[in-house]
């Protein structure tokens, strides 16, 4: 039996992607396997991070007792999570609107003919990251379908190019949604939209990180 280390889990509204104002169950594993610039939940990365030891009927059981559809399965990056499928598919069996937000370096085929299958929302890292080259192409090229998001993070106008280069290289806008957000307190959001303006940039959205306008940026549990 799995056990999973779990370094939050709360209930809040998905502050960003499709479902960006709706209320959902977080769940937040510890650990990542990537260490962006950006990171805002670098702290659930380190060794000493605590943490709740469940299995994956009492992480059901937690989110059942909410009685919240969306589940948002976030890390740290919960795709290295050993047993990771197992939960993924315990929950979507379930009858939960299940997202995994997972940082673009891990392969997603195997979940792609996962029935009932979660929706993925892949960060495609891009260069202030420092991550970039991690990246998993084959996820952009062949594993995406109209359930997914990818949402690129900005800190700079070479960021911006290299998501509209992405963008057009993957043709992604015809296999699933694409957000465009800054990095908070690095890129100007009026910049991203003269950008999207300027390259006409048809059916990607812009998005701010909702919570962070809501609550202090800093504040964890939202």
């Amino acid at each position: 039996m799995y056990r999973y280390h779990i370094a939050e889990k709360f209930v809040s509204i998905n502050g960003e992607g499709r479902k960006a104002g709706q209320l959902a169950v977080f769940i937040r594993f510890k650990g990542c396997n990537l260490n962006c610039s950006y990171c805002d939940t670098l702290w659930a990365n380190f060794d000493d991070c605590p943490v709740d030891i469940m299995t994956a009927d009492e992480i059901l059981v937690y989110i059942q007792s909410k009685g919240i559809k969306n589940v948002t399965v976030t890390g740290g990056e919960p795709l290295i999570q050993n047993g990771i499928y197992e939960l993924l598919e315990l929950l979507c069996k379930s009858g939960l609107e299940v997202e995994v937000e997972t940082n673009g370096s891990v392969d997603i085929s195997e979940y792609y003919d996962m029935s009932p299958r979660p929706s993925f929302t892949l960060d495609y890292k891009t260069p202030s990251s420092g991550m970039e080259n991690f990246m998993e192409m084959k996820n952009y090229y062949n594993f995406l379908n109209e359930k997914d998001t990818v949402k690129f993070v900005c800190g700079s106008y070479d960021d911006l190019e290299c998501a509209k280069e992405i963008i057009q290289k993957c043709r992604l806008v015809k296999k699933c949604a694409v957000y465009l957000s800054c990095v908070f307190g690095k890129l100007e959001p009026e910049k991203v939209v003269e950008y999207m303006i300027q390259n006409k940039m048809n059916d990607v959205n812009f998005q701010l990180q909702m919570h962070k306008f809501i609550w202090n940026p800093d504040k964890r549990g939202v």
